[in-house]
C-alpha cells in the first residue's frame, strides 16, 4: 500500500469547544513520511509539530498536544477522519488553541476528504502489525489489541446512569466509517456541566456540538440557568433523557469508538489488528498510544547498514575543525555517513579512558551520561557543518527526553550513533532522534533538544 494525501486543501470556520473561539482551520496536502502535522498560525514562527502520543498533555473532555509554546487542543476528531479515511501525510493549520468542534463529531472532515479526494503518494504506507496480544488497563478502563488481517474496534461503555448504561459498538471494516461512525457526536451529562466550566471548559459547547443527557432530575430553576450558560432555549426539567434527537441509539458508544480510532492514530503508524476498548477514554486511550509508540519504535529501530570499519566521511581533523571539545571530553572519533537530515558517527571507548578508573573499579562502564553527550556531539557535527564559520557557533544541549540505557558498554565497545532531525530548526531549537549501537544491538536512545547560538566576541 501506498502513502496518501489530501488532492488539495479544504478550511472550516468553527468555534472551540474549550475556548469558544471563533477558528479558522486549514486542511492541505502534505509530504510523504510527514504523517499529520499541526501548525499553530497565531504563533511566533508558525510552530508546527507531528501528531502524536509524545506530546499529549493533557486528556480532560479531549485530547491536548503541546510542545513548548505549541498546543492544540480536541484534535481527536479530526485525526480520526484522516486515519479512517486513508489519509497518512496532511498539514493541519489552525490559528487558535484548538481544532474547530464543529458539531461534535467527524462528519464534515470525513464529507471534505471525500469531496476533494485523495493523492497516492510513492512512499509505502508504514504500517505495524500486531504479532502478540497486548493490553493496558487503568481504573475499570482497558483496551486490548489482538492479532488479526485487518483493521477492526469494538467498544463497550457503561455509566452509572438510568439513561445510558451499557452500550455497544463495534466497526468491522473503515471503508464503513463515513456511514456507521463519522456523525456520532460527542456526548455529557447535564450534571457534569457546571463543573466543567468553573474549570475554564467547554465554553463553546451547546446542543448543536453535543448530546447532552439529563439524568439526575433537578430543579426547574437549575435548569434554566443551564440552559442561560449555554445560550440554549429553556426546556422542561421534569423530563429526563437525551435533550436532542440521536442520530443512532448507541451514539455514545460510537463517539466512544471515533475517539479511540483518533487517539490510537497518535502512534504515528498504521495499525494491523484488532481493537477492543471498554470503556475507553482520552486518558486510557492515549497512555495505550504512548506505549505501543514506544514498542513500534522499539521494532522499527535498525542499526545503520554501515560498520565502523565503513571508510569515513569525516575524520579527527575535521571534526575538531566543527566542535569546540577536545580529549578527554571529544567522543567522535570518525563521522561515516552524513546528509541533510541524518548522521552516522563512532567513537571507540578504549581501556585507557579517565573515566574507567572509577566507574567502575574492577567492572569498567561507559556513563550513560557519556554515551548522550557522544550522541550529543555527533548531533552538533551535522547542525554546524551547515555554517559556513562553525567555530563562531556553540550547541548546547538544554533536554533529554525518553532516555533509555539498553545494554551497558564497556571497554573494546564502538559505539555507532544514528541521529536523525526530528523537527525543522527554528529560532535555534534542534530536536534529534538519537540512537547508540554496538554490534548492531541497541544500546541508548533519546530526544535530545539543543540550542544552537553564535558566540559572543570579546
Amino acid at each position: 500500500m501506498r502513502q496518501h494525501t489530501i488532492s488539495s486543501e479544504f478550511s472550516f470556520t468553527g468555534k472551540g469547544l474549550h475556548t469558544g473561539l471563533e477558528i479558522h482551520a486549514r486542511f492541505l496536502p502534505a509530504e510523504e513520511n510527514s504523517g499529520v502535522r499541526i501548525a499553530r498560525t497565531d504563533l511566533p514562527g508558525c510552530p508546527t509539530f507531528e501528531a502524536v502520543a509524545d506530546y499529549v498533555s493533557a486528556t480532560e473532555r479531549g485530547t491536548v498536544l503541546e510542545h513548548c509554546e505549541w498546543k492544540v487542543s480536541t484534535v481527536e476528531h479530526a485525526l480520526s477522519a484522516l486515519y479512517a479515511m486513508g489519509v497518512d501525510n496532511c498539514l493541519i493549520e489552525v490559528d487558535a488553541p484548538e481544532i474547530p468542534i464543529l458539531d461534535g463529531s467527524a462528519k464534515y472532515f470525513v464529507e471534505a476528504i471525500e469531496r476533494v479526494g485523495l493523492r497516492e503518494q510513492q512512499a509505502e504506507q508504514k504500517i505495524w502489525t500486531v504479532h502478540h496480544k497486548m493490553e493496558f488497563e487503568k481504573g475499570d478502563s482497558k483496551i486490548v489489541i489482538l492479532p488479526d488481517d485487518t483493521y477492526s474496534v469494538d467498544v463497550h461503555i457503561g455509566f452509572p446512569s438510568p439513561v445510558l448504561n451499557n452500550q455497544f459498538a463495534s466497526l468491522d471494516s473503515l471503508t464503513d466509517y463515513p456511514k456507521e461512525i463519522a456523525s456520532a457526536r460527542t456526548f455529557v451529562f447535564l450534571r457534569e456541566i457546571q463543573p466543567l466550566l468553573k474549570m475554564g471548559l467547554i465554553k463553546g459547547g451547546d446542543l448543536q456540538n453535543a448530546i447532552v443527557i439529563y439524568d439526575e432530575p433537578m430543579s426547574q430553576e437549575s435548569f434554566d440557568q443551564i440552559a442561560d450558560m449555554l445560550n440554549q432555549p429553556r426546556q422542561d426539567a421534569a423530563k429526563t433523557g437525551y435533550l436532542c434527537d440521536l442520530n443512532f441509539s448507541n451514539e455514545p458508544a460510537r463517539h466512544k469508538l471515533l475517539d479511540v480510532i483518533g487517539d490510537l492514530s497518535l502512534i504515528g503508524v498504521r495499525l494491523q489488528g484488532k481493537i477492543i476498548a471498554t470503556r475507553p477514554g482520552h486518558g486510557v486511550n492515549t497512555t495505550f498510544a504512548k506505549q505501543l509508540r514506544r514498542e513500534v519504535k522499539r521494532q522499527q529501530v535498525l542499526p545503520p547498514a554501515i560498520s565502523e570499519h565503513t571508510e569515513p566521511v569525516l575524520v579527527s581533523e575535521d571534526i575538531i575543525r566543527l566542535l569546540p571539545h577536545r580529549y578527554p571530553m571529544l567522543l567522535v572519533d570518525k563521522v561515516l555517513s552524513l546528509d541533510e537530515k541524518m548522521i552516522v558517527g563512532c567513537k571507540n571507548f578504549t581501556s585507557d579512558e579517565p573515566f574507567f578508573q572509577g566507574h567502575f573499579p574492577g567492572e569498567p562502564v561507559v556513563p550513560g551520561v557519556l554515551l548522550i553527550e557522544a550522541m550529543a556531539q555527533t548531533g552538533g557535527i551535522l547542525v554546524l557543518r551547515e555554517k559556513q564559520n562553525p567555530a563562531d557557533y556553540a550547541t548546547y544541549l538544554i533536554k533529554a527526553d525518553n532516555v533509555k540505557f539498553r545494554q551497558k558498554v564497556v571497554p573494546g565497545d564502538t559505539l555507532v550513533m544514528r541521529l536523525e532531525m526530528a523537527e525543522p530548526i527554528r529560532r535555534g531549537i534542534v530536536m534529534m532522534q538519537a540512537f547508540g549501537f554496538v554490534r548492531n544491538k541497541l544500546v541508548a536512545e533519546a530526544l535530545l533538544t539543543a540550542q544552537v547560538t553564535k558566540k559572543k566576541k570579546d
